[in-house]
């Protein structure tokens, strides 16, 4: 869903950037509460593996193609805050690198793909686990109705930034309707791949979810006719090896690599959802040329390099490579911060 140049005006853009750019300072401060000694490492990794994930775009309906939008993904695992980070992050490596989504609608593109999936989804994700039993299979499940429901949020999203500041005259009602259909199918992939990655990670490391902290619950007595916490209840701390995080971050890694450098030559070659609606809809009439079209990672390949399995591949990888160093470098910068905030200042008194 990422818009190109062209499609929304200037005026637009430009509050679009303000908001986009307000939200990104409030979620740097914000994140600062989330990224622990846990998730700050893992939080560059999700942004890698979002950018992965967004290569394979996989068939939907009648010649059209979806792709993880990841806001869900990356609220549930890092926190909403830090999501809205990891998910700006991407596009921003996208915008500049590789000439996906035009540079003028960066505001835009992080407004509808970070800030109203990130919102949407967590929000009912949490309403969702609240009323759902404590468990693994609960946050997994809530994981699948948020990312269902976020991304045609975002196809909602747009179609009022289009009704706003949008360049061609076209019915909203029709831009609407086909925006929304095609989305809710999209959303399906975005749920699955969502559930999958929550699942696979809280199967094995429940702790380094942050949708899932505090689901274990206290052993309760029935004392007087009321439930109390039971004396000693706590459960214990994990050991040091078990709360170790390396493996499981070299292991996102490396199917970061492989997705977007092996799998993603197989991904559907049909336009995604806004494509096809533009195209369908004459919403691309005055679509411009991106800034950057002659980046060597343009089109995610490498310039001069003529195989297009071998190109593509190392586009991916570097894509991956680039978006975990930077997002890295992000989130632990955030995370230093934090700590010094934390950090007791001396004061010098006179007697």
């Amino acid at each position: 869903m990422h818009v190109p140049d062209g499609f929304i005006n200037a005026p637009t853009s430009a509050v679009t950037g303000v908001v986009a750019a307000g939200a990104i300072a409030v979620s740097l401060r914000g994140a600062r509460r989330e990224l622990d000694e846990r998730t700050a490492p893992l939080a560059g990794l999700v942004a890698a593996f979002i950018f992965a994930v967004q290569m394979l775009n996989f068939p939907v309906a009648a010649g059209t193609s979806g792709h993880l939008l990841g806001g869900a993904l990356a609220a549930i695992l890092v926190g909403p805050y830090t999501g809205v980070l990891c998910v700006s992050v991407v596009l921003l490596m996208q915008g500049i690198l590789f000439a996906d989504g035009g540079l003028t609608a960066l505001g835009v593109n992080i407004t509808d793909m970070a800030i109203v999936t990130t919102v949407v989804a967590y929000a009912l994700f949490r309403g969702l686990v609240k009323v759902l039993p404590r468990t693994r299979r609960s946050v997994t499940v809530a994981s699948f109705a948020a990312a269902l429901v976020s991304v045609p949020a975002a196809a909602l999203a747009f179609t009022l930034l289009y009704w706003i500041g949008g360049t061609t005259d076209v019915s909203i009602g029709k831009v609407a309707t086909a925006m929304i259909g095609v989305h809710v199918l999209i959303g399906i992939g975005e749920a699955a791949i969502t559930a999958l990655t929550v699942g696979a990670v809280i199967a094995v490391r429940p702790d380094l979810v942050y949708g899932a902290r505090g689901l274990q619950q206290r052993l309760k007595l029935r004392v007087n006719g009321e439930l109390v916490d039971a004396p000693g209840s706590e459960p214990a701390p994990a050991p040091v090896a078990a709360r170790s995080h390396r493996k499981v971050w070299i292991t996102g890694l490396v199917a970061s690599l492989v997705l977007a450098g092996f799998v993603s030559f197989y991904a559907s070659a049909n336009p995604d959802g806004l494509e096809k609606v533009a195209s369908d809809k004459g919403i691309d009439e005055k679509a411009e040329e991106h800034a950057n079209a002659d980046s060597p990672l343009a089109d995610y390949g490498v310039k001069d390099i003529t195989n297009a399995r071998v190109s593509g591949g190392l586009a991916g990888v570097i894509g991956v490579g680039v978006t975990v160093v930077a997002g890295s470098a992000v989130f632990w910068a955030v995370r230093r911060r934090r700590s010094e905030d934390a950090t007791p200042t001396n004061t010098e008194t006179t007697v």
